[in-house]
């Protein structure tokens, strides 16, 4: 175990406290190297070395310790994936149905997706040397636009399908393919999809 007086170096780029208890911090070294500056307060009880390599998403990383099924979804996404312009306040997290309650203090605009399809198209996005979050692919994202389009309105699904059409190496009926297990966006996505061939 490391004495209280521990070298930065000790504990890995984004920590919990609890681990660096584990290392052999002390709550007065902790402390010190928060008043230092050698480390910076993520959120509650995370923590993140500040000669970690830079990061552009303090909340990000965030959700990703707190919530390792997270995934990112909807406009969130599809603003990663270079589909939409539009920016939220909040970040779009989909959690598997049935899922308690998130505790970040990160902003965060939850929605609880089926568990039997939660995994499809489901990718990983580093947010850090160490650390990966879900995110949903291109073509996941434009079916559950269509499919939640009551909610997060049409201009969005037609936007996203729009400019994923533009680009090269889109495959219209591998889109369609993954379609076939959420039935509620297959009919309008198919329609739309004619129009715009």
């Amino acid at each position: 175990m490391i004495s209280g007086s521990m070298d930065i170096n000790g504990l890995p780029e984004t920590f919990r406290y609890s681990e660096a208890r584990r290392l052999g911090a002390s709550d007065g070294r902790l402390r010190r190297m928060l008043r230092d500056g050698q480390v910076e307060l993520v959120s509650r009880g995370l923590y993140r070395r500040a000669d970690a390599e830079p990061m552009v998403d303090l909340d990000l990383i965030e959700v990703a310790h707190r919530v390792p099924d997270g995934t990112l979804c909807l406009v969130s996404a599809l603003a990663r994936h270079g589909l939409t312009d539009q920016n939220l306040a909040a970040i779009d997290l989909a959690v598997p149905r049935g899922r308690r309650e998130l505790r970040v203090t990160a902003p965060v605009s939850r929605h609880h997706f089926a568990r039997e399809t939660f995994h499809v198209g489901r990718e990983l996005l580093s947010v850090g040397p160490s650390k990966q979050i879900g995110i949903f692919g291109a073509e996941r994202c434009i079916i559950d636009a269509f499919r939640l389009r009551h909610r997060e309105g049409p201009e969005l699904a037609v936007e996203a399908l729009r400019g994923w059409l533009s680009r090269r190496g889109s495959r219209p009926a591998a889109l369609m393919a993954m379609a076939k297990h959420f039935p509620q966006a297959a009919a309008p996505l198919r329609t739309t999809l004619e129009v715009l061939l």
